[in-house]
């Protein structure tokens, strides 16, 4: 059988090729986000909790709804792996495939995080991003990325041959099992795809691999979030610290993250609900 990559054109090619792209979801008929409120209501913040995420290491947090959160850089550049459910239903997590697929490849303010299937609904929504003004790159980069997984001991067993524990899947199990008080490999499976918190991510032009470069965060830089239902979430501080060269490694530079929970004043969160489920009724066409 002929390689692909070496078959020749057909005569159409150029024709085939031209064909205009289609946006595979528009998403104007999206639930509108009110970001006046939000804005308004972030100016009102009280802090209620602060956790520090350690250098290859995860820890999990719970935000009520209606409250915020906020992911910042402490001390050096850092990029974080996070994770998100619903509070009380675990099989109810941060969906980043769909995220990507409604919004883009790299997330900012005004984008929300949505839940899996069967719920798809908005779990939370970005109200602030220090790193908003990086947009897109010579080499095609951008900052939160929900392309990539998460760095894991069994990639790194296929492609090293070793063990390696310190990798992002592991730190959110550890940072689950925690919170839930449970070993990690007893609750390992709803550990999911992520937001990459602060990465700089793309695809290579010439082979469309994915690429990751220094991430342009600083201490003080953060993203901030909504809570739109009451959430766990669990956040790994990247054994690649800024993934300026690897990841899975103890020789990278890395740095703590912080976490913090904030209250606002409800009487600012006039109107607004959590979302509720995804109303189709799960028939999938089947009669009775």
């Amino acid at each position: 059988m002929q390689d692909a990559k070496t078959t020749a054109a057909p005569a159409d090619a150029a024709e085939r090729r031209s064909k205009p792209a289609v946006v595979v979801y528009p998403n104007a008929t999206l639930p509108s986000v009110d970001m006046a409120m939000l804005q308004a209501a972030r100016q009102s913040l009280t802090k209620l909790d602060e956790v520090i995420v350690p250098p290859r290491d995860g820890r999990a947090f719970h935000v009520p709804k209606g409250h915020f959160f906020r992911i910042t850089s402490i001390e050096g550049p850092q990029v974080g792996d996070l994770n998100l459910w619903n509070a009380d239903d675990l099989s109810e997590r941060f969906f980043s495939g769909k995220t990507r697929a409604l919004h883009a490849t790299h997330l900012n303010t005004g984008d929300r995080l949505w839940s899996t299937l069967p719920s798809l609904r908005p779990m939370a929504t970005i109200t602030h991003d220090t790193l908003g003004w990086y947009g897109w790159d010579e080499d095609g980069g951008g900052i939160h990325d929900v392309i990539g997984t998460r760095c894991d001991p069994y990639t790194n067993r296929l492609l090293s041959g070793g063990d390696y524990h310190h990798c992002c899947h592991s730190n959110l199990a550890r940072a689950l099992g925690a919170a839930k008080g449970v070993p990690a490999r007893e609750v390992e499976q709803h550990v999911h795809d992520v937001l990459n918190v602060f990465m700089c991510t793309g695809f290579t032009r010439d082979t469309h691999q994915y690429f990751m470069k220094a991430s342009p965060v600083r201490p003080g830089d953060y993203i901030e979030f909504f809570a739109e239902i009451d959430l766990i979430g669990a956040l790994s501080a990247c054994p690649g610290g800024d993934c300026s060269a690897s990841h899975s490694s103890d020789e990278a530079a890395c740095y703590p993250l912080k976490v913090e929970i904030f209250a606002t004043e409800s009487a600012l969160l006039t109107g607004w609900t959590p979302p509720e489920r995804n109303a189709y009724p799960r028939s999938h066409g089947e009669k009775g």
